[in-house]
């Protein structure tokens, strides 16, 4: 597709912006992440094409039925993700960021400056036009459709009614919001009372969420919070921020350090909350990532924190080619999953994602498993978690683990924390965590003797 970007425009025109963001839609209709498709957008258009991208892809089952009733036939990749981009931008005027009539106008024009859509821009025009003239009967005539009504695959929508059947809709719903932005705070460099009164010294709107959390009115780049580039903050969701005290709490060292293992630890997040959770001095973390790329990432983590770890590129599934013999006190597996947690932060994994993926996953999580639990010593723990709302990723994995061992025990723990809107019409929060993704956390204990 030709580069229709203008890197030094300040203010690009919206038809290009709509033209870059069907580009990125096309791309993860082809497979490819959200995370490289919108990658591929020159810096200075990419947070504005990103923003209507997300959007785009969380209203995209409306933009199919809708599209679905505009034309009898699919037309070309290109030209319908296109005028898919437009109605799931325009079919809620409550959350369209243009006015319709505005969106259709520039739509149109995207379609006529671009090769690969200038013959179907006619048809755009067309469909779009008959979409503002009958809007309400279009809308409600795909309200019967349950991939147009809740924005998800059928198979996921029907395996979340089954795993969470008094729930289910939540989910969905919360899936389809803006996730806010939670800071963790380095108490290592401060407090969450001290760092709320810095943000708001710089004019910036928080709530204390968790144990060292804080939940943001508004997101903000990073590079406007306050120390962040001296490690006094990170960004974390508050559900996220559960794991490392969860598996730290009531353990100390009594002398030698704690030996700990972030199984799979990048982008490192994790494995700097477990060494910001400890006592210089009381806890040595190794931190191991089998993808040699993503692993320096937690070295840049951990640079920016004024952190420690031994990061190990390896497979945590082969402990053979890096094990030192050396039972750990703790591990945490924050295992490889399908993401269903995380889904409003990623809005591509819902279409990317295959049910066939499920089966497939929790077989590398049960290995893991297996493998990583001879590695802890007795009366040690182990930490299971994945950023997944599926049972089979969860509590169903952890019925086969004790089935297969004999030796081990479930301590208190969380098990499915599902995605929430956790914030009431003031802004406030209506729980401990208040707004947080879905994870799932178990913490297992090994029995001595």
């Amino acid at each position: 597709m030709p580069d229709l970007s203008h890197p030094n425009s300040v203010s690009p025109p919206l038809w290009r912006q709509l033209h870059l963001t069907a580009a990125a839609l096309a791309s993860v209709r082809t497979g490819v992440s959200g995370a490289v498709a919108f990658e591929a957008v020159e810096p200075s258009l990419r947070p504005g094409v990103q923003a209507l991208g997300f959007q785009a892809l969380r209203w995209l089952g409306r933009a199919e039925a809708l599209r679905r009733q505009l034309a009898k036939r699919t037309p070309p990749p290109a030209a319908d993700a296109l005028l898919c981009t437009a109605l799931a931008l325009a079919w809620d005027a409550g959350r369209s960021p243009y006015e319709p009539f505005t969106l259709v106008d520039q739509t149109v024009e995207a379609a006529k400056r671009n090769p690969e859509t200038r013959a179907q821009a006619s048809f755009i025009n067309a469909c779009l036009r008959r979409f503002l003239r009958d809007r309400e009967e279009l809308i409600s005539s795909t309200d019967r459709e349950p991939v147009a009504q809740w924005n998800h695959p059928r198979w996921w929508i029907e395996r979340v009614k089954r795993d969470h059947p008094r729930e289910w809709q939540r989910v969905l719903t919360a899936d389809n919001s803006q996730a806010p932005m939670t800071l963790r705070v380095n108490l290592r460099k401060g407090s969450v009372a001290g760092y709320l009164r810095k943000l708001n010294d710089a004019g910036l709107q928080g709530f204390p969420v968790g144990e060292s959390g804080i939940q943001l009115a508004r997101a903000r780049p990073v590079q406007q919070l306050p120390g962040f580039a001296e490690g006094e903050c990170s960004v974390q969701d508050a559900a996220a921020q559960i794991a490392a005290p969860l598996l730290m709490t009531g353990f100390r060292s009594g002398g030698a350090p704690l030996r700990v293992l972030d199984a799979c630890a990048a982008p490192g997040g994790k494995t700097a909350h477990l060494l910001e959770s400890a006592a210089i001095g009381d806890i040595e973390v190794t931190a191991l990532e089998v993808d040699a790329a993503r692993s320096r990432r937690i070295d840049e983590t951990l640079s920016r924190l004024g952190l420690r770890a031994k990061v190990v590129v390896a497979d945590a599934s082969r402990p053979a080619e890096w094990w030192d013999g050396v039972p750990f006190d703790a591990i945490l597996l924050d295992a490889p999953c399908t993401a269903s947690g995380i889904v409003r932060r990623h809005p591509d994994v819902r279409w990317l994602r295959r049910e066939s993926d499920i089966e497939q996953l929790a077989l590398e999580q049960a290995m893991l498993l297996q493998a990583l639990w001879p590695l802890v010593r007795p009366g040690g723990r182990l930490l299971y978690c994945t950023c997944s709302v599926f049972r089979e990723e969860g509590s169903h994995q952890i019925e086969a683990f004790f089935a297969r061992n004999k030796d081990g025990r479930l301590l208190p723990s969380p098990g499915h924390l599902l995605p929430r809107i956790g914030v009431n019409a003031r802004g406030l929060p209506d729980n401990p965590l208040g707004d947080h993704d879905g994870f799932f956390f178990a913490l297992l204990e090994k029995q001595k003797g």
